[in-house]
């Protein structure tokens, strides 16, 4: 039976964190399950009579006690010049307690009366309560905008290049900085909100918007992506000196190789097994995996250390990366050339013969590549075709870890991770920046050898610190929420399939789902509605698990040279074992939190960059074949219209309503349906379509099309209606039905 925690504890655990408290997470701290969580439900509701507590929303807080992140109101400074603001919303019992606003040197300028977003820190001993640090200041900031400049006798206008975006705004002479035509440049809105065209001016020019690269540049503005190093970290990446083998283990003699893409910008991780010698584990492995020791480099408190957290991440483009790291380490020191010396951190992992773990052990060591390999190459070795460079390997090097795989394969089978099959899409560039192909990459064995190997010493590095009792970033992803599956339930009993009700999910009842239609004309509609019903992965100090991998701990380990996370973990792995000062610092472990929120949401704002920049670029491919046919499948519906990703390319696009027939259409945003009132004619995701290009602007990455055929037959009975006219919209039968049947109702109720 779960064991319940007491009052006390519950109160600890939401005084010591303030951004995970609600039910759900208070009931994951714990292990609460099932029953358990009625209990806990009782024992929350008697803190709150008892005034210990107080809920807000869906979340709970101590009473008399403000949110940590929380929208305050500026008061004018006082005698001593200090300023103070005031809470926007406090409903404790009690006077509102006093904030002492604290500005940073980058913050814009504050005054009385404007209303901030800002993050507390509680206090003791002093005049006031709470420290508080700006966020962003709320509706005083202008408007910003990135676009294409139109030059004229006035000055100019600016064609905003976001796909919502409607209205052009309009700039000033004195205002265009003597912007050209044509030009990309970033502008703010000036003077108050009126009707008509929005003014501004410009603050940035970026240069020729047809120029090879200006895509990606569009998405690093857009994005607010930092690009450029501060001089403080370039010169510390440029001081840097290779480490030696003072306090590492020696890895020299290791044949570690590396297998990445063949267009790979960086190497942080090398991999070696061969047969575990120990009689008492027969048929067994044993595996190498190093990775770059990046935290030898990056000092905690210092100027690469600051803005590798700022950064989160390298953004990757088809013509460029945005790297975490300065070029001096992310692409010299810290990656692992063939045949050159490197730091790392490597574990090695003992497998028994089906590919279960038997146990691990972390070095801080000195090795040097044996090879720089790419996928396709080792695929041709292991597959019988060797090149001259993988020939002398295949005995010593590339066999043994197809054999280590074999078994991790089995293993994971047993453990049965989300399955999904979703290819990955690969944006080809010529010279002068423009595409030249579009393609699926080849999903090889290769690839899933060194995913798997990642894996176990992601699980190794999580399960090691957790051991030690040490603080660390874990990997979250959490399981569907039950709205999202309900829709996912929807959508497979619609095409046949069944996903089982009334258990506790497990990805092995996903991948039973998947396995049903494989093969079948729903493939792809279930593979990408099962994405669709799944939770967005973060970073968190607390452990709640991997639902898609199905693991119970898990943290990122493996590439330090592109994520902060992991260089989280490698310093907390070099604490834990005393393995120099370069290890997680006390300013690290206070700041967990929101370093966990900070790199979250890095890595969201590069997937939606790097998102935005291939549908640009994939437009620019596009705009020359207007009119053409493409077939596809529904892969969204709105009220507005039906979202279509092309079979040819995987470009993303829209047929609007108006183009689809003349009839009313009924939308269902459970079913994720659209049904005609007069026909009767049903469209939902999955349906193969026929389309033709009517539209494709690359500066926005849009793409409009209209609907021709749906699984095979013509789109409509009724003529479609004319581009640029609004359908007439009746109710027609369906509507009208609806209605008689809405009249009975209301009268048996009286």
């Amino acid at each position: 039976m779960t064991q319940i925690p007491s009052k006390e504890q519950i109160l600890q655990w939401i005084a010591d964190n303030p951004a995970l408290t609600a039910r759900r997470d208070i009931a994951k701290a714990f292990g609460i399950k099932d029953a358990g969580r009625v209990e806990l439900k009782r024992l929350l509701k008697e803190l709150a009579q008892d005034g210990a507590l107080e809920k807000r929303g869906r979340t709970w807080h101590g009473a008399n006690k403000l949110p940590p992140v929380s929208i305050l109101t500026i008061l004018p400074p006082d005698r001593q010049g200090d300023q103070f603001a005031r809470p926007a919303e406090w409903q404790g019992p009690g006077a509102e307690p006093r904030i002492l606003f604290l500005p940073g040197k980058p913050d814009a300028p504050v005054a009385e009366g404007d209303r901030i977003l800002a993050r507390l820190t509680g206090v003791e001993g002093e005049a006031y309560q709470y420290v508080a640090r700006l966020i962003r200041k709320i509706g005083s900031n202008p408007l910003k905008v990135l676009g294409i400049f139109r030059k004229d006798a006035e000055g100019g206008r600016i064609l905003p290049i976001d796909k919502g975006a409607g209205k052009e705004w309009r700039v000033a002479r004195e205002f265009t900085q003597g912007a050209r035509d044509g030009e990309l440049v970033e502008a703010e809105q000036t003077g108050p909100r009126r009707l008509g065209l929005p003014q501004a001016r410009i603050v940035s020019r970026l240069g020729d918007a047809s120029a090879p690269g200006a895509v990606s540049l569009i998405a690093i503005h857009q994005h607010g992506i930092p690009d450029h190093f501060p001089d403080a970290a370039l010169a510390e990446a440029d001081a840097a000196r290779p480490a030696t083998i003072r306090g590492r283990e020696d890895l020299r003699d290791l044949p570690l190789v590396t297998i990445d893409p063949s267009d790979a910008r960086d190497h942080d991780d090398a991999v070696f097994a061969e047969a575990d010698s120990d009689a008492a584990n027969p048929g067994g492995h044993i595996l190498w995996v190093a990775i770059a020791d990046v935290a030898h480099y990056v000092r905690p408190g210092s100027a690469l250390d600051r803005e590798a957290r700022r950064r989160g991440n390298s953004t990757y483009f088809p013509d460029r990366v945005v790297p975490m790291l300065p070029d001096r380490l992310s692409g010299d020191l810290c990656s692992l050339h063939e045949g050159v010396v490197r730091p790392c951190l490597a574990v090695r992992i003992r497998l028994d013969a089906d590919g279960h773990k038997i146990s691990h052990r972390f070095v801080r060591g000195l090795m040097r590549s044996a090879a720089t390999l790419h996928y396709g190459e080792v695929q041709d070795a292991a597959d019988g075709t060797p090149n001259d460079r993988c020939g002398p390997l295949v005995e010593r090097v590339i066999a043994p870890l197809y054999a280590a795989y074999a078994a991790v394969a089995r293993a994971r089978a047993l453990r049965q991770p989300l399955d999904l099959d979703l290819p990955e899409r690969k944006i080809v560039l010529n010279e002068d920046g423009k595409v030249v192909s579009v393609a699926f990459r080849e999903r090889l064995e290769a690839h899933r050898l060194i995913e798997e190997f990642m894996i176990l010493a992601n699980v190794a590095a999580a399960e090691e610190l957790v051991r030690l009792r040490r603080p660390l970033l874990f990997r979250v992803h959490e399981e569907p929420s039950p709205e999202k599956l309900d829709a996912l339930r929807e959508v497979a009993e619609a095409s046949g399939f069944v996903l089982a009700k009334g258990q506790v999910l497990k990805t092995g009842h996903l991948n039973r789902l998947l396995a049903q239609a494989e093969g079948t004309e729903f493939d792809e509609l279930m593979n990408i509605t099962t994405l669709r019903s799944m939770t967005q992965a973060y970073y968190n100090p607390s452990n709640f698990g991997h639902f898609g991998l199905a693991l119970q701990s898990y943290a990122h380990f493996t590439s330090p040279i592109r994520r902060y996370s992991d260089l989280i973990v490698h310093r907390a792995l070099i604490a834990a074992h005393g393995w120099g000062d370069d290890g997680l610092s006390a300013q690290d472990i206070d700041a967990l939190e929101d370093t966990a929120r900070l790199i979250s949401d890095a890595e969201r704002r590069s997937m939606a960059a790097e998102r935005d920049t291939a549908d640009r670029y994939l437009a620019a491919y596009l705009s020359d074949r207007i009119g053409a046919g493409f077939s596809g499948r529904i892969s969204g519906v709105q009220r507005f219209g039906l979202f279509v990703k092309l079979d040819e390319t995987g470009a993303d696009g829209l047929i609007p309503i108006r183009s689809i027939g003349r009839e009313f259409f009924h939308f269902d945003p459970q079913a994720q349906t659209l049904m005609g009132a007069d026909s009767g004619m049903t469209i939902g995701v999955g349906q193969k379509v026929t389309v033709r290009l009517a539209e494709a602007e690359p500066t926005t990455g849009g793409l409009v099309f209209d609907l021709l055929e749906i699984e095979g037959r013509a789109a409509s009975a009724v003529a479609p209606a004319k581009r640029g006219r609004s359908a007439p919209r009746k109710p027609g039968k369906a509507a009208a039905r609806d209605a008689k049947l809405a009249r009975k109702v209301l009268r048996r109720r009286k």
